[in-house]
């Protein structure tokens, strides 16, 4: 996994290292078992019919599973459900780049399009930068809704927890909060055409005072 840099993701991250602990468990009992099957001549009477460790094997991995259903579900519930959202945010896939629009402000909108190879500077990550980044506060929650207008997309930054499909004709909706600043990369996740690979994200998240002045920037020029 990438950095967390979402409450969201880094429950992910948690609910991941707890399931592989228990797969890890069963692998090595397993694993003991088989290996001690081969040493065993199988002479012993008792184990051959043995009803107490037949209902220990069949009740133990009910509360395995529990184990990791409850967990699972829990955290299922918590990426689908939306809070207050400090900030809407639209975007909208396209054959091959992504539209944004910020819902609480007047026109301000603009289109994300991937910089070529050739023009990437020094520092600059190929494939996934992109000429208008995608900037939102930290520390807010921000809610997202995804559409589309040729064919299926997916919006999905990994940082922070977040894939969500773009439908033409449906609108979807998720929210996250970025809980540091920085700058989180993703990619269109859904087979969309031959330009596919080359419909990245770039989000940047900021403090609110500097999110503010951006808007500020992005009305005055729009304006202009």
């Amino acid at each position: 996994f990438q950095e967390a840099a979402s409450p969201m993701m880094e429950q992910m991250v948690y609910f991941h290292d707890h399931t592989m602990m228990i797969l890890l468990i069963i692998t090595v009992m397993v694993g003991y078992v088989m290996l001690s099957l081969c040493w065993n001549k199988q002479l012993n009477r008792n184990l051959l019919d043995g009803q107490k460790i037949e209902t220990a094997w069949t009740v133990l991995p009910v509360f395995v599973l529990i184990m990791i259903a409850m967990p699972s579900l829990r955290l299922l519930y918590l990426m689908d459900e939306v809070s207050e959202p400090s900030i809407t945010m639209k975007t909208v896939g396209h054959q091959w780049y992504w539209s944004y629009e910020y819902s609480d402000f007047n026109h301000i909108e603009f289109d994300s399009y991937m910089v070529p190879e050739s023009d990437l500077e020094k520092g600059m990550f190929r494939l996934l930068e992109v000429d208008n980044r995608v900037v939102l506060p930290m520390q807010a929650q921000v809610r997202i809704l995804v559409t589309a207008a040729d064919v299926l997309h997916s919006w999905t930054v990994p940082s922070l927890g977040v894939k969500v499909d773009a439908t033409p004709g449906r609108i979807n909706q998720t929210s996250f909060f970025m809980n540091r600043p920085g700058l989180f990369y993703g990619q269109c996740s859904e087979i969309c055409g031959a330009n596919h690979s080359f419909m990245p994200i770039t989000i940047e998240s900021v403090k609110t005072k500097t999110f503010i002045n951006w808007i500020q920037k992005m009305s005055e020029a729009s304006l202009g």
